[in-house]
């Protein structure tokens, strides 16, 4: 296999349906590990998203990101977007080395999920607001944190 072939198959594996994340996650918790959850579209990688993973991953030893189906893209965004299919946009993401996982989710906001994984935090660009973070309640409520990461000024494809 060349080294490209096992590049992929790396971050392929990154990748995971919701129904196993779970699992996944209960292990790595009963390790210590503390979990890190972040979400978006992340509809065409920049800096911006890069500089809020990276400071997501300081938070904790597991990083999922969360983003939205291409459904859920397109009901937020609007017609035209996303601009990258959800799997592409899953690949990328797993293709950096401080994302540990990569789901997706097609609800507007990501608070089922976030009742079911119970990150330890829950990370999100500053320009939200503590109080603007959706699900900032939900894992408050059960004694996680919200931690807001700092912003890239002009990163953003919004």
């Amino acid at each position: 296999m060349s080294g490209r072939a096992s590049a992929t198959a790396a971050f392929e594996e990154k990748v995971v349906e919701r129904s196993s994340l779970g699992e996944r996650l209960r292990v790595r918790r009963a390790r210590g590990e503390r979990i890190v959850f972040t979400n978006g579209c992340f509809d065409l990688l920049h800096p911006g998203h890069v500089s809020v993973l990276e400071f997501a991953k300081s938070k904790g030893e597991v990083l999922v990101v969360a983003i939205n189906t291409d459904r859920s893209v397109k009901g937020l965004k609007g017609p035209g977007r996303p601009v990258m299919n959800d799997r592409e946009r899953a690949a990328m993401l797993g293709a950096l080395e401080c994302v540990d996982y990569v789901t997706m989710f097609g609800d507007a906001t990501p608070v089922r999920l976030l009742k079911k994984l119970k990150p330890d935090v829950l990370v999100k660009g500053a320009s939200y607001g503590h109080a603007g973070v959706v699900g900032h309640d939900v894992v408050e409520g059960y004694g996680g944190r919200v931690e807001l990461a700092p912003m890239v000024t002009g990163a953003s494809t919004s």
